[in-house]
């Protein structure tokens, strides 16, 4: 494996060790500098927290912390499909992209639905709304694609050096228990929208977290331990800008599983180790025959053929794939991408359970 960028026999190291497992206490970089020391990886925790900031200002990392789930934060998110004709495509975008609920929006290849955009909303009924509105002022059909089963959400990204398999510490931090609360407290709210963007570059980034939403320590490391145990937060630790470490091809494949299938189909497809997300979605009869979606990234054209093939291999295994039952949409160009609104969502999901 090779990046784009310059990587240090530690960079790769901090890389690959944690996208994900990164301790919840006081003062994490010493125990997950230690676990690094364990395998073969000399380095202190201010050679590691010196690291992490290189890496992130060099924009080697998106951001170091948390990696909100929005879907368990509150409100609703959809992956929709359309059509931009040629000679009106700047124009359509243009409009699509307006609408501030339009998160990300995608050129992909694809004979007849090319622009592909999520809509984020706080509240689920606006999905509706903000597509009605996106076809009355583009004359042009949207295809309502949600989420029907997740089997993952995993876009980890390795490279080539020590601890290719990630290091886990999650059981470094308070003992806690997940609750059934669907809601969020204020207190819990003003924790999502601090971390959301990012942990602090220091040595004791949960009490600086603490400080600047003005509670104590121990109820930050517990709550964002919680939050990691229920699924809130999906992992904690660096989170790689996957282009600037070469993986620059993105391919969407789309898979016409049959019905029965697709329950046993998915987690095992889910389970290759390059297949960053994968999920059920609906079809829609006519225009859209294809109801499981998993994500592929590569660094080269070759290299995500092949893993598309690995992905038609698996699925092989469970019926007679025919050459109309599957494609891969590649992007071609990012048209929007602003990310979810987890404030809005967020805010539209709080409550003071001490009033209840």
């Amino acid at each position: 494996m090779h990046a784009d960028v310059d990587l240090s026999e530690r960079d790769r190291a901090v890389v690959n060790a944690f996208q994900g497992g990164f301790p919840v206490t006081e003062s994490p970089f010493e125990p997950a500098a230690a676990a690094m020391r364990e395998h073969g990886v000399d380095v202190t925790a201010a050679d590691l927290l010196e690291t992490v900031r290189d890496l992130d200002d060099r924009g080697v990392l998106s951001r170091f912390g948390a990696l909100v789930n929005a879907q368990e934060i509150g409100g609703a998110a959809t992956l929709v499909a359309m059509h931009a004709p040629e000679e009106r495509f700047d124009e359509v975008v243009e409009r699509v992209n307006a609408h501030r609920e339009v998160a990300h929006n995608y050129e992909r290849e694809h004979p007849h639905l090319n622009v592909w955009f999520v809509v984020s909303v706080a509240d689920r009924e606006r999905v509706d709304e903000v597509l009605s509105a996106i076809e009355a002022e583009t004359g042009q059909e949207t295809y309502n694609l949600p989420k029907l089963q997740e089997f993952r959400v995993e876009a980890k990204f390795s490279v080539d050096g020590p601890l290719v398999d990630g290091l886990d510490l999650t059981h470094v931090g308070p003992d806690v228990t997940p609750t059934d609360e669907s809601t969020l407290t204020p207190a819990e709210r003003d924790l999502i929208l601090e971390i959301q963007d990012g942990f602090p570059l220091t040595a004791t980034p949960y009490t600086d977290i603490a400080e600047a939403i003005e509670q104590d320590l121990e109820w930050v490391l517990e709550t964002v331990a919680r939050f990691d145990l229920e699924g809130k937060i999906r992992r904690i630790g660096v989170i790689p800008n996957h282009y600037a470490l070469g993986y620059t091809e993105n391919g969407m494949t789309v898979w016409n599983v049959p019905d029965e299938l697709v329950s046993e189909v998915g987690p095992n497809v889910a389970s290759l180790p390059f297949v960053t997300h994968c999920y059920e979605r609906p079809r829609h009869e006519g225009v859209w025959p294809y109801n499981v979606f998993a994500m592929t990234h590569g660094r080269s054209e070759e290299e995500s053929d092949r893993r598309v093939e690995q992905v038609r291999e698996t699925m092989s295994e469970y019926w007679d794939v025919e050459t109309e039952d599957w494609d891969t949409l590649f992007s071609t160009q990012i048209l929007k991408k602003t990310g979810i609104r987890i404030d809005e969502r967020a805010d539209a999901n709080t409550e003071d359970r001490d009033s209840r």
